[in-house]
């Protein structure tokens, strides 16, 4: 049949076109409001950040205050010693052969003071003792680290003068505990220092060695003090 102008059909190009461009439209559109929201949602992640960042802030410097104040206070562990300012006497046992499987002890009788330095951040301790193996002079001196919150105990023996590496440690419960590394008769070992039954008018202080990495410890030195007078100004 011949076609005419009037029959003539509608082309599909442009409905083809009208819906491409329609799908074109809604894609942007869903893109544009992805993007919208998410830039939205960063936004108001931002603004809790700050405002978190203008809160806490001033909590944590408080509370790292506080901390602070405590290590430096009067319970961060700067008036551990006080309980030994005074004059004490002392009765001492002394391995004469540490670490040779020795059991040889010498007894030693005399007094120790203990002065009180930087209001209790340090202090000074004098112990001269006698025996049957002759006399013992020694000073030893304690400083206190308030940001560690830990002692630092140095000793000098009268006959050579010179102050060993410290012992670093601190109290615990009642308990002082004291730890180095020395050489021994050209040995390494580790030394270890005890403060225990502390009482008002008596302790007990126990110096051990260990050769084999604090595995197992040999004492050599127990000394019992028994107070005499209170430090001058300083009254229990």
């Amino acid at each position: 049949m011949k076609r005419t102008r009037g029959n003539r059909g509608c082309s599909p190009v442009p409905w083809t076109l009208a819906r491409w461009s329609f799908a074109r439209w809604s894609f942007a559109r869903w893109t544009f409001a992805r993007w919208t929201f998410a830039r939205c949602s960063l936004a108001l992640c931002a603004l809790a950040l700050c405002a978190l960042a203008l809160v806490h802030p001033a909590g944590a410097l408080a509370q790292s205050r506080q901390g602070r104040s405590e290590a430096t206070g009067p319970r961060g562990g700067q008036h551990d010693f006080d309980f030994e300012f005074g004059t004490w006497d002392v009765r001492l046992s002394r391995l004469l052969n540490p670490l040779t499987g020795s059991t040889e002890w010498v007894e030693y009788e005399g007094t120790s003071v203990v002065r009180r330095v930087w209001d209790g951040r340090a202090n000074l301790g004098e112990l001269m003792v006698s025996g049957p193996t002759g006399r013992i002079q020694g000073l030893s001196m304690r400083l206190y680290n308030p940001e560690s919150r830990q002692w630092r105990i140095s000793w000098a023996n009268g006959n050579d003068g010179i102050l060993g590496p410290p012992m670093i440690g601190g109290f615990e419960n009642g308990r002082g505990e004291f730890y180095n590394q020395e050489l021994f008769n050209g040995r390494a070992i580790f030394v270890r220092f005890i403060f225990s039954d502390i009482a008002e008018d008596s302790f007990r202080l126990e110096q051990a060695f260990s050769d084999d990495g604090g595995q197992t410890w040999e004492p050599n030195w127990i000394a019992a003090f028994t107070r005499v007078s209170d430090a001058p100004g300083f009254p229990r």
